[in-house]
């Protein structure tokens, strides 16, 4: 949901292996509640294929997809603006020790020898994210901490907008596989302009989304095809490595410090223009990185 449009991928699946499971939520949105009711931009909320939209206007074009997915996670009642998520970092793994991934479609395992590897597993036990999508989290907080250290982007922002959007690539029974793909590729509903749904035509010939004549939001952070050109470095929106720092350079842009509570806001709700959407991704982001702290790795 961010607001340069970065193009979402489907977050299940490679771009050539999409065989495309149609979230039943806006995005690709994994709640499939039919469409629930005003929504946000751009960005086709994650998972499924026709979002719950959130009663929040929409400004006139923002890069994130529109709807939101997940209607399980209560939202949180803090204002925009107020206050921003625990800033949790990853603990116990120096970016010069765990060197970021420069090409992420690569990274075919997640390893288990490196610390960034036994932080997730860690993490995953106490916060229930799968440990392969905390890789790519984790190594998407520590890019943007080498490449952009005033943005101070945390991980656990990264995977409550994971959750949301996909259920950490899950979304529609789909498996995170080692190789950072989902089991089948997560797309969203077209963007054809239907009640609750913004009108985006095709920008990629159908190249991510498989749609040749409307946008949909692709891969397990929910990216439109525009955006993901802008974000995606030329790789696959459905590889969750690639997907989590192309989120991640998205939340940055301008200059954005991500540990403020206006910067914070100012980039969710770029990503997703929507109050509720907002609210339930910082319970989450707050609640991950509260559970998180117990963890330490040496």
């Amino acid at each position: 949901m961010d607001t340069e449009q970065i193009e979402h991928d489907p977050a299940d699946v490679s771009t050539e292996e999409e065989a495309v499971a149609q979230p039943a939520g806006r995005r690709a949105a994994p709640a499939v509640l039919g469409r629930l009711a005003v929504v946000v931009v751009v960005l086709a909320a994650a998972v499924g294929g026709v979002w719950a939209t959130s009663a929040v206007t929409r400004p006139d074009r923002t890069e994130t997809t529109t709807e939101i997915p997940d209607l399980d996670n209560a939202a949180a009642q803090v204002a925009p603006g107020s206050a921003a998520p625990v800033n949790a970092t990853v603990e116990g793994t120096p970016a010069a020790q765990t060197q970021p991934q420069q090409q992420p479609q690569q990274q075919q395992q997640s390893g288990g020898g490196d610390l960034l590897s036994q932080w997730a597993a860690k993490v995953s036990d106490v916060t229930g994210i799968p440990a392969r999508a905390l890789v790519a989290y984790g190594n998407a907080e520590l890019e943007m901490r080498a490449a952009q250290p005033k943005c101070r982007l945390s991980w656990a922002t990264l995977a409550g907008i994971g959750r949301v959007e996909s259920n950490h690539g899950q979304y529609g029974g789909a498996v995170l596989q080692a190789n950072g793909l989902p089991s089948k590729a997560i797309i969203g509903v077209p963007l054809d302009g239907s009640p609750g749904i913004r009108a985006i035509g095709d920008s990629d010939g159908g190249r991510f989304d498989g749609d040749p004549v409307y946008d949909r939001a692709v891969g397990p952070m929910q990216f439109l095809p525009s955006t993901w050109a802008r974000y995606g470095g030329g790789y696959n929106p459905q590889q969750i490595d690639a997907a989590a720092l192309a989120a991640a350079k998205y939340l940055c842009v301008g200059g954005r410090d991500m540990a403020s509570a206006n910067g914070w806001w100012a980039g969710i709700l770029s990503y997703n223009n929507s109050v509720d959407y907002g609210q339930k991704v910082f319970g989450l982001a707050d609640a991950y990185a509260k559970a998180a702290q117990v963890v330490k790795v040496s």
